[in-house]
């Protein structure tokens, strides 16, 4: 008998499955790519610019050449520096790494994620994220995004840290100064995730036997919710005319967790 290889899942990947499977079908079991938009991909680019410089920096490494062409990039480190010096000072009993993966098995799928900045001690464990565009002025929202529920699930779930003892803070690096936004987590909060985790998964089981077995299509999200506006699919799922898509694909839309760049390891 042969295994079923494992699933892989991410943070954005749940984020999509949960937003809108038909989305999730076209980009993940499809590899269609909606055309680059230069706005984002200028965005991406300078965010993984910064992910790198930190990881450098983290690792004792030189940063001036990476800095010396960008004044932009040169004011947010020091900006951060200077408004969060704790984060970079060395602290008593601590461990601490930069793009810490961390994987989870579960139900088939492997789950993994990578923790831009990572800070344990005896009895806390922070989970630090940088994220290159402004604040949003709801940041409730964030607590609600698959990167949030994941990151701190899967820490609970194979670390020795409880729940009460882990944290997750987002710095907006972007922001004059920068601004930071901290969750924390409770056993409340991790037994919501464990049951939308199970939930959405089994939804996607069902999408992918349905798909593979008989070549039915995920599920449509419905118009009412506001996705298929500016979505690169809309035509493709006659939601849209292909000039109205073209149309929305022209702006940029308020970024999302899921095109946060994060550098492979």
């Amino acid at each position: 008998m042969v295994d079923k290889p494992l699933i892989r899942l991410s943070q954005s990947q749940l984020q999509t499955l949960e937003a809108c499977p038909r989305k999730f079908q076209h980009i993940y079991l499809e590899q269609l790519q909606p055309p680059p938009n230069p706005l984002e991909q200028e965005r991406l680019t300078w965010g993984s610019n910064f992910h790198l410089i930190m990881q450098q920096r983290e690792l004792g490494l030189p940063v001036e050449p990476l800095i010396a062409t960008d004044e932009e990039m040169e004011r947010a480190i020091a900006a951060l520096l200077t408004t969060a010096p704790e984060l970079f000072q060395p602290q008593i009993q601590s461990w601490r790494s930069a793009e810490y993966p961390l994987s989870w098995e579960s139900q088939g799928y492997l789950f993994t994620v990578i923790y831009d900045l990572f800070i344990a001690t005896p009895a806390t464990a922070q989970i630090i994220d940088w994220k290159t565009y402004h604040k949003p002025q709801n940041s409730q929202f964030l607590a609600q995004q698959w990167q949030t529920k994941l990151y701190l699930y899967l820490l609970a779930e194979t670390g020795d840290y409880t729940p009460e003892q882990i944290t997750m803070t987002y710095w907006f690096v972007r922001n004059t100064p920068p601004q930071k936004v901290t969750i924390a987590y409770t056993q409340e909060f991790h037994q919501q995730t464990q049951q939308e985790l199970g939930d959405l998964l089994e939804d996607l089981n069902v999408y992918l036997d349905q798909y593979q077995t008989q070549g039915e299509a995920f599920i449509q999200v419905s118009p009412s919710a506001g996705f298929c506006v500016g979505c690169s699919f809309a035509a493709r799922c006659d939601r849209l005319g292909s000039d109205q898509c073209e149309h929305q694909q022209a702006y940029e839309v308020q970024p999302s967790l899921e095109t946060i760049a994060e550098i492979a390891i």
